[in-house]
């Protein structure tokens, strides 16, 4: 019984590890901002040389 719940232990201890990996990559390694681009112009009336 006693090894059943150290198997336990340790299989949510991976679990929680990987959860929290993912989520701090997901949150700060992904994040970053490529350089800044400008909006398209959208519709609207253009002036016909």
């Amino acid at each position: 019984m006693e090894t059943f719940l150290e198997l336990c232990r340790e299989a949510l201890k991976g679990v929680v590890r990987e959860i929290g990996a993912y989520f701090f990559r997901k949150n700060f390694l992904e994040n970053k901002k490529t350089t800044p681009r400008r909006r398209k112009q959208k519709g609207g009336t253009r002036k016909s040389n």
